[in-house]
Formats: structure tokens, sequence, C-alpha cells
């Protein structure tokens, strides 16, 4: 029998050709992205913990310092009269007064203080040795301002018989004017706000004496522990509040601007001057007290 031709005319055996084709699924593991994702998480954990370690290690102070230093930009240059618009601020290249992070550009002794409301400007921040002889000019004051009260009081034939009802104590915050009830005279009118008109006269005549000074006031007002019948419709918090109002709209009158009252504040019988007996018409009293001048910002 004879051999069968291969299809082509030939003896040749066909030749069979392989394709393979390479697929690229998993060509990303091989690529640098996640290398660049990593050094920047590991770059962020490192500033999270050396932030942790910055906390744990500094105090307020210090922290506060690296705050300032960092953020230069708080300072409203523009409010304060800083500097303008321009690139430098205002200033030139070499000028030591600019704003920012470097030893030479921090010099805040150039910086335009803040203002009052009233526009008046607040002073710098009294070191100890200032803040020291800032008490002892306000003791003067007060011993001073003491003395005319009380001058004023005898030399009045009116006042003259409320002199046992005040009261001068030095006390950490300032000089205190006590303004006290007995059994036989109240500064107001019972269970009311309505200052007596000799009263009246004799918170006059502190606010004259106090007027030239420039230090801070608080008014806190006090009760007796006498209950009322019906404490929703009127309770001692809100007679001593109302008391220690009273209080300031008349030194207000006497010619005490507003900028100068701190704190008005009724304790109700929290703080009783007779505390074996919280019904001792002496509890009721209406406390002015001289506060001692701060430094810039509260301090």
């Amino acid at each position: 029998m004879a051999a069968r031709a291969a299809p082509h005319g030939t003896n040749v055996a066909p030749k069979i050709i392989v394709k393979k084709i390479y697929v690229e699924g998993h060509g990303g593991h091989h690529g640098g992205a996640w290398k660049v994702a990593y050094a920047d998480f590991v770059t962020a954990m490192m500033a999270f913990f050396l932030l942790l370690w910055l906390l744990g290690a500094t105090t307020e102070k210090q922290r506060k310092g690296i705050a300032d230093y960092f953020a230069p930009t708080l300072l409203d240059t523009h409010t304060l009269g800083v500097g303008g618009s321009g690139l430098l601020g205002g200033e030139s290249i070499l000028s030591q007064r600019k704003i920012g992070p470097r030893p030479t550009q921090s010099d805040l002794r150039f910086l335009t203080l803040p203002r009052m409301p009233d526009g008046e400007q607040v002073s710098a921040r009294p070191d100890a040795n200032g803040r020291k002889v800032m008490a002892q000019e306000d003791q003067k004051a007060f011993e001073t301002m003491r003395r005319q009260v009380m001058s004023e009081i005898k030399g009045s034939a009116e006042l003259a018989k409320l002199a046992d009802h005040v009261h001068f104590v030095m006390t950490r915050d300032g000089l205190r004017i006590d303004l006290v009830d007995d059994a036989d005279y109240s500064m107001f009118a019972l269970g009311t706000t309505m200052l007596d008109g000799e009263a009246s006269g004799l918170i006059g005549k502190i606010a004259s004496a106090i007027k030239a000074t420039t230090n801070p006031i608080m008014i806190r007002g006090h009760t007796d522990s006498l209950p009322y019948g019906d404490p929703r419709a009127m309770n001692n918090w809100m007679l001593s509040s109302g008391r220690a109002e009273a209080t300031r709209r008349r030194l207000a009158l006497g010619g005490i601007p507003e900028r100068r009252f701190n704190r008005i504040e009724g304790v109700a019988d929290r703080e009783p001057m007779i505390a074996q007996n919280p019904l001792d018409p002496r509890n009721r009293r209406v406390a002015i007290t001289l506060l001692y001048r701060a430094g810039a910002f509260g301090e």
C-alpha cells in the first residue's frame, strides 16, 4: 500500500506553532507605588509619636511658646496697626521689627498694645517687681480712700449715724467695704432691692472717694437665711443679686465708669457674717471690693 501524501503535496510533516500568552494580572506587586505609600505612613506615625512625646515632656508654658513660634500669624496686624499689606509688612528687609519665627523678627516690644473698648490702651504686663510696686501703690490708695470716706461720713449730720454700718476689710483680692445692716437699720427696704435714702447717700460718698482710682470693682450681695413664702416667686438668691445690682447702679450714678465693674453677684445666705446665727440681721450686707490692679490680659 502506497504511503499517503501530505496535504500540501510533500512528505514533510506539518509544523505545529505554540503561541504563549502572558497575563500580567499581578504586575502591581513588582512596582514601587506601595513603597511610597508605606513611607508616608511611617512618616506620619513618627510625627504622631513625636507629638505625643512633646506633649508629655513639656510644660504648659513651653507648649504655648512652641505654638506661638509656629503660629506667628495669630497676631492680627491690621487690627493692631502693625506694618502694612505689602510683602514685608511695611518694613525694610533689614528691619528688626518684623513679626516672624526667627529671633531677629520677634521683637514684640514694638507691637502695638491692644486697646480697651473705650480706646484706652492696655498697659504692658508688669514683672514681679512691677506687680509688687503696683500692689503697694494700691494699698496706699486704699488707705487714703478709707480715711476720706470715714471723714466725709463723720462730717455729715445725716450719715454720721451710719459710721458703724461701714466696715473696711483688707483681703487677698483688695479692699472690701461692707455695708452692714443691724436690728435697728436696714440699707434696703425689707425684702426688696430699694435703697434707703441715707444708704444711697452713703454709697454716693463711696463713689466720690473711689472715682479717682482705677481699680476694678466687685460687688457681692448677702442676705440672712429668712425664707420667702413662695421661693419660686422670690428667694434670697434673687434678692442678693438684685441688691448687688442696685448698688452698682448707684455707684454708676456717682460717676463710676461701666468698664470698672468686674463682677456683680449675689450669694444669698451662703456666706454669713454671723455663722452661728444665720437669721442675724448683720448677715444682710453688700460688699464693695476694690480689687488690686491686674497686669496685661488679666494676669
